[in-house]
């Protein structure tokens, strides 16, 4: 059984909570759609590499559409590309793809009632506003993580950047009036846990909707990049965290 800090639970008021591949499968599905976008966007700049969705997926896990496609240009020598369409398009196309895929997952929204008794929950992700909300309203969290409480790196700031930029996790926990250090990150990438721990967040790692193969490894991986534990679940962290959580409330 994974292990926190004693402290830990005592500290914490809010559950900041990344969103793909954590909140929702939604990682394979959202290659899918992004590698075509992708592959698209390489081509109109001359360039020959194309990836298949496993590729793009382990090259790009963590970041947005925007950070990726800046990045492979800049790996291939372009530099000055307006990505503005590409972001657009891209957005487009892997919205209505997850809308369309993603269905509740009853073990998380049991899991995350429970916590929500006890702790904030908010969303702080890479992705765009209109895609989480397709997201949640195709998995049923739309009520536990309201709009005003989802915290975007593409959108909610005034440059959007991508994690492992830490400038997500520090613009939620300003608006949200807490210190860094009472917003426990729940995260399934390393660029999560690097923006997180940036920040100043204690964060855990979830392998829930990890691939069973890459499960060890991305244990491994989160660890490194300075996650607390690392949990198989979201039920896991509600057994791991809800004894003490009702303790302090007792009190």
């Amino acid at each position: 059984m994974p292990t926190v800090p004693p402290t830990l639970p005592e500290q914490v008021t809010h559950l900041l909570c990344d969103a793909d591949g954590n909140l929702f499968p939604s990682e394979e599905p959202a290659f899918d759609a992004s590698t075509e976008v992708t592959n698209a966007f390489l081509a109109s700049l001359g360039i020959d590499r194309r990836f298949t969705a496993p590729e793009l997926r382990a090259a790009a896990t963590g970041m947005n559409f925007r950070s990726t496609a800046r990045t492979l240009a800049e790996q291939a020598g372009v530099t000055g590309v307006d990505l503005e369409p590409w972001v657009a398009e891209e957005r487009r196309a892997v919205t209505e793809h997850l809308a369309r895929t993603l269905q509740p997952h009853p073990p998380t929204q049991a899991a995350l009632t429970a916590l929500a008794a006890h702790l904030e929950l908010a969303v702080v992700s890479s992705s765009a506003l209109a895609r989480l909300a397709a997201c949640f309203t195709a998995t049923g969290l739309d009520a536990l993580l309201p709009p005003e409480r989802r915290y975007s790196a593409e959108d909610s700031l005034p440059v959007p950047t991508s994690k492992p930029d830490p400038a997500v996790y520090a613009h939620a926990c300003a608006q949200l009036g807490i210190a860094p250090e009472q917003g426990l990150a729940v995260e399934d990438a390393v660029a999560g846990v690097r923006s997180a721990v940036a920040a100043g967040c204690p964060v855990v790692g979830n392998l829930l909707f990890v691939l069973p193969e890459e499960r060890a490894e991305r244990e491994a991986a989160l660890l490194a990049a300075g996650a607390l534990t690392v949990v198989s679940s979201w039920a896991e962290l509600a057994d791991l965290l809800l004894p003490v959580l009702a303790g302090a409330g007792a009190r």
